[in-house]
């Protein structure tokens, strides 16, 4: 089996595991993939509880020689325009000279006894491509603490297009560094420009 097939292969395999549509998880991927080699990857199933309800959301996020894909595909229960449970899925492919920031967090214990390579705790991966932004506004104000003047806002526009985050607790330390291991991977292809 040649490295590509053994790639797209093992993602088919982390979908299934997932155990959450892998279907329809699938063949939203395949959409965006278009048949491009898969380079690397990684599958986040995220349950959410609720009172006496259950919602499940899966994010995969798929490197190519010159793209990220990125899915989610969400679980929603019969409402007035579908009398049954249904699930949607979204993929979006975007270009790697688009993807203009990547912020890896990393929660470790005892960081005065780290050596490099220890255990990481926590990983959160932010990907920005410019796709959405958040503003967050607040009222500005003066150093005078007697001023009633309006200031106007000021505010900060963050890209943050896609957020994943991963904990040695609920996923294990194995998952942590798969996730930690994609980062690395998109950092490097995304430094250079695309093979085309």
């Amino acid at each position: 089996m040649s490295e590509s097939a053994s790639a797209a292969h093992e993602l088919r395999a982390a979908i299934d595991r997932s155990g959450y549509y892998p279907d329809v998880v699938a063949d939203a991927l395949e959409t965006c993939l278009a048949g491009e080699r898969v380079v690397s990857f990684f599958v986040h199933h995220e349950p959410t509880f609720s009172r006496d309800e259950v919602t499940r959301h899966v994010t995969v996020l798929v490197l190519t020689p010159t793209r990220l894909i990125t899915g989610h595909t969400d679980e929603h229960p019969a409402d007035d325009t579908m009398p049954m449970p249904y699930a949607t899925a979204s993929t979006e492919a975007i270009p790697l000279d688009r993807v203009n920031s990547v912020v890896v967090n990393r929660v470790v214990a005892n960081p005065a006894g780290y050596e490099p390579g220890g255990p990481v705790h926590e990983a959160i991966l932010t990907i920005g491509w410019g796709g959405m932004h958040r503003v967050d506004l607040e009222p500005a104000g003066c150093a005078d603490p007697n001023c009633d003047a309006d200031h106007g806002y000021t505010g900060t526009i963050s890209s943050d297009d896609v957020t994943v985050r991963v904990s040695s607790a609920a996923e294990g330390g194995e998952a942590v560094g798969r996730l930690l291991g994609f980062a690395q991977e998109l950092c490097t292809l995304a430094r250079r420009p695309p093979v085309r």
